[in-house]
C-alpha cells in the first residue's frame, strides 16, 4: 500500500560524484522540466513517483556509496513511497549487466551517453533547442561548465575512458551560448571543467583552443570569474597563462592534478610525463603568473609503490608547497592497466601515506594562509551559516577549498549572498580565513 500522496511525473534526482555529474544531472532536469515534469534536485522526502540516481564508479567508496543509494531507494519503492527507480551514470555505464542481476528491483538503467533513451522510457522528447540552456543546482552565482567530454589520456589507475569514452570537445560557440544563458540568468562565476582541460580543442580544431575559448569566454557579459579545473601536465599549453594577466575575470587559479612526485611512480602511472619536467611546468607557470594559486590532487599506495617513493612524493610536496591539495588511496580497478598489478601495499600503509601527506598539508596552508593576514581580497559570498557570511577569493574553487569567513552579527560586514565585497583579513586558520568587509 502507498504510503504517501505523490504528484503526477514528480521526479526526484540524486547526484552522486563529481562535478560533471553534477552538469549531466542538470541537464537532465532542464529536459525534464521542459517536458512538463515537477523536478526536484535531492529532495529530502522520498514521496516521488520517479527516482533517478545518477551514480559514481569511480572507486571503491563512490562505488560503494552509488550502492548503497540505489538499496536505499529500491526499499522506498517496496515500501510505496515512490513506484519507480531509475539509475544512470558512470557506475551504471560499467557494470549494468552485473547490477541488472544483482538489483532487479531497478527499473532501469542507464549509461553515461543514454539521456536521449532515459527520457524516451520516461516518455520524454529530447529537446534540441534547449541547446546551452540548464537549470543549475548549485548557488545561483555560480555554474559548473563542461567544456569536454570522456578522456584520451592512457593513465593506468583511471577508469574514466571506460565510463566516459573518448575525449569530445564541444563547440567554441556552443560554450559561448551556454556561458550567455547563464550569466543572463545571475551567474557570476563559471567553473570550466572535463577530466583533461588542456586536451580541448584538439579533436575538433585540430590543435589545442583552450586560449580561444577562454578568450572568447572572457568577453561575455557577466562572467565575472572564469576558474579552470582539471588540467593534465603533459603538454601543458603555456598559451592560456597570459591570458590570466590580459583579462582579470580569468582567475589566477589552476587545478593540475599531478598524482605524484617520484618518477617510479609516473612512469608506472603512465602519466607521460617525468618528475623533472613536472618540477620545470610548475616553475614555468609561477614564474609566469606569481600570483596563481596552484591545486593539485595526489594518489597513494600505486601498486610497487615504496617507502622511497612516499618519501620522494613527500618531499616534493613539501619543496612546491602547493595552495591546495587532495588526496586519495589507490583504488584497483578492473580493466585498467594498473589492474594486471599487484595490489601489494596494504591498506594500513596506504591510509597512513595520505595522512602523513594531509599533515604536511595542513602545516604548509596553514603557513600561506598567515601570510593574507592584513591583506583585502575580493570575496564572493555563497551562503550565510551561523554567525557566519561565507565567501571565497579568486584562489578558491567551491566546495573543495579556504574559504573567507566575516561575522554576520555586525552590521558593516553585511553582504547579500552572491555579491562580491573587498574583505580585510584578520585571522588565519588551516583552511579558512576570517575578515570584515571593507566598504567600497
Amino acid at each position: 500500500m502507498k504510503t504517501k500522496t505523490r504528484t503526477k511525473n514528480r521526479v526526484n534526482l540524486i547526484t552522486l560524484g563529481c562535478s560533471k555529474n553534477l552538469v549531466d544531472s542538470e541537464n537532465i532536469l532542464t529536459q525534464l522540466k521542459a517536458n512538463n515534469f515537477d523536478v526536484g534536485h535531492e529532495r529530502t522526502d522520498d514521496a516521488n513517483d520517479i527516482v533517478i540516481i545518477n551514480t559514481c564508479g569511480f572507486i571503491d567508496n563512490a562505488k560503494q556509496e552509488s550502492i548503497d543509494t540505489i538499496l536505499r531507494y529500491v526499499d522506498a519503492k517496496h515500501d510505496g513511497i515512490v513506484e519507480k527507480v531509475y539509475v544512470t551514470g558512470c557506475l551504471s555505464h560499467r557494470y549494468k549487466d552485473e547490477l541488472e542481476v544483482e538489483i532487479p528491483e531497478v527499473d532501469a538503467w542507464f549509461g553515461t551517453m543514454e539521456l536521449p533513451r532515459l527520457l524516451k522510457t520516461l516518455k520524454a522528447d529530447y529537446k534540441h533547442e534547449l541547446l546551452g540552456e540548464r537549470i543549475i543546482t548549485t548557488p545561483n552565482h555560480t555554474a559548473f561548465m563542461k567544456i569536454a567530454e570522456g578522456c584520451d589520456r592512457p593513465c593506468a589507475f583511471c577508469a574514466i575512458p571506460l565510463m566516459r569514452g573518448k575525449h569530445v570537445s564541444r563547440t567554441i560557440d556552443d560554450l559561448v551560448k551556454e556561458a550567455t544563458h547563464l550569466t543572463s540568468k545571475g551567474v557570476k562565476e563559471l567553473v570550466l571543467i572535463a577530466q583533461d582541460l588542456t586536451y580541448y580543442g584538439l579533436d575538433l580544431y585540430g590543435k589545442r583552443n583552450l586560449s580561444e575559448l577562454l578568450e572568447r569566454l572572457a568577453d561575455v557579459p557577466g562572467a565575472d570569474w572564469i576558474r579552470l579545473q582539471y588540467a593534465y601536465p603533459s603538454q601543458f599549453p603555456m598559451d592560456i597563462l597570459p591570458l590570466m594577466k590580459k583579462y582579470p575575470n580569468i582567475c589566477n587559479y589552476l587545478d593540475m592534478p599531478l598524482q605524484h612526485g617520484a618518477e617510479n611512480m609516473l612512469k608506472s602511472m603512465r602519466r607521460g610525463i617525468t618528475a623533472s619536467r613536472t618540477q620545470e611546468l610548475i616553475d614555468q607557470i609561477r614564474q609566469e603568473v606569481p600570483e596563481i594559486a596552484l591545486r593539485t590532487t595526489m594518489i597513494v599506495g600505486f601498486p610497487g609503490e615504496t617507502q622511497a617513493d612516499h618519501e620522494e612524493h613527500l618531499e616534493f610536496i613539501e619543496r612546491n608547497r602547493f595552495d591546495r591539495l587532495g588526496v586519495f588511496t589507490y583504488s584497483h580497478e578492473e580493466n585498467t592497466a594498473a589492474y594486471n598489478l599487484v595490489d601489494d601495499v596494504p591498506e594500513e600503509t596506504k591510509e597512513a601515506r595520505a595522512e602523513e601527506i594531509m599533515a604536511v598539508q595542513q602545516g604548509i596552508s596553514l603557513e600561506l594562509n598567515q601570510k593574507k593576514v592584513g591583506n583585502t581580497y575580493k570575496v564572493l559570498f555563497d551562503r550565510k551559516e551561523g554567525e557566519y557570511f561565507i565567501g571565497r577569493t579568486e584562489f578558491d574553487s567551491p566546495e573543495v577549498d579556504n574559504e573567507v569567513l566575516v561575522n554576520a552579527s555586525l552590521s558593516e560586514n553585511f553582504v547579500r549572498i552572491g555579491d562580491f565585497a573587498h574583505v580585510m583579513i584578520d585571522s588565519a586558520e588551516e583552511f579558512d580565513l576570517f575578515g570584515r568587509v571593507i566598504p567600497s
